[in-house]
């Protein structure tokens, strides 16, 4: 038997190396806030989210009282009133907002609270009041019909004062929403419409609304991976993300459409100099740097 004292040499090495080789702690995970999860999208979103174990907790938005069985699913009563007037309260740093309507069968939806898209605006500001220093907006749109012009920037005044609340990180999804048709009266505008609806099939791919899954997997990876600053995903990029055509980003070849594959094209689009370290985690390099003063907008 050997004895070893406490100020031997020996022992202080093995005793360091045993404080070496314990996992450093890790960072806190970020909270989520959902407004309008309704819908097959918002429905989507928080299955993925809220059981990916990314988020400590996961609150949504709702206009009546609602029980949960899921211990990290929170739900926050929303006030009567001009949004604006609601109180500030602690209550995530990620946010996301989607205004896709309830579906008509299920009754869970109806307590969710869904936001107006005038309403985006003053939510937005009541985020960051609340402390959300991360947001995602998904921004529906007529399929075919979304100019040019705005297809990878900032639409209109509303978006363009959200940028400049200093989010840290802002991600606006231009997603195709699916055209419902109202059902004309009488003969003759019933065949005109019957008609002139082969038209509404001649669209180009990339206009055409996306599964929700698949849009969901993509908002989840880029707020996992979105380095500081404004991110504008068009509808063409949507739809290479979905489909596994990464014209641009993987030298115009057809990447697989598997989950590895959508990580690999959303870390390349975003082009971060860290797209291996994800939001939430400590650098190994040291202290995460201190973000820019004024992010930049990324145009895609």
């Amino acid at each position: 038997m050997i004895n070893v004292s406490p100020a031997s040499p020996t022992l202080q090495a093995i005793q360091a190396a045993a404080r070496g080789s314990r996992a450093a702690p890790s960072a806190p995970r970020p909270r989520l806030i959902v407004a309008g999860g309704t819908g097959a999208l918002g429905s989507e979103v928080l299955r993925r989210l809220a059981g990916s174990g990314a988020f400590a907790q996961t609150a949504v938005l709702t206009t009546e009282p609602m029980t949960t069985g899921l211990s990290q699913v929170s739900l926050v009563r929303t006030e009567a009133g001009a949004i604006d007037d609601w109180p500030s309260r602690a209550l995530a740093e990620t946010g996301i907002v989607m205004f896709e309507p309830p579906r008509l069968y299920h009754d869970r939806e109806r307590a969710f609270w869904t936001p107006a898209p005038e309403d985006l605006l003053a939510l937005a500001r009541w985020l960051k009041r609340c402390g959300v220093t991360t947001l995602a907006v998904v921004v529906p749109h007529s399929q075919g019909r979304l100019p040019d012009a705005i297809r990878r920037g900032l639409a209109n005044l509303d978006e363009q004062a959200i940028a400049a609340l200093g989010f840290e990180r802002l991600l606006l999804v231009r997603s195709a929403q699916k055209r419902v048709a109202a059902a004309p009266s009488g003969l003759l505008p019933r065949t005109a419409a019957q008609m002139l609806s082969i038209f509404g099939y001649m669209l180009p791919a990339a206009d055409q609304p996306l599964r929700p899954a698949r849009l969901a997997e993509f908002i989840a990876l880029a707020l996992q991976w979105m380095p500081p600053g404004t991110h504008i995903a068009s509808p063409e990029l949507l739809w290479q993300a979905a489909h596994g055509k990464a014209t641009g980003l993987f030298g115009g070849k057809a990447a697989p459409t598997s989950s590895g594959h959508m990580q690999a094209f959303v870390q390349a689009w975003l082009n971060s100099p860290d797209a291996a370290q994800p939001l939430g985690e400590p650098s190994s390099h040291g202290p995460a740097a201190r973000p820019p003063d004024n992010p930049p907008t990324r145009l895609c």
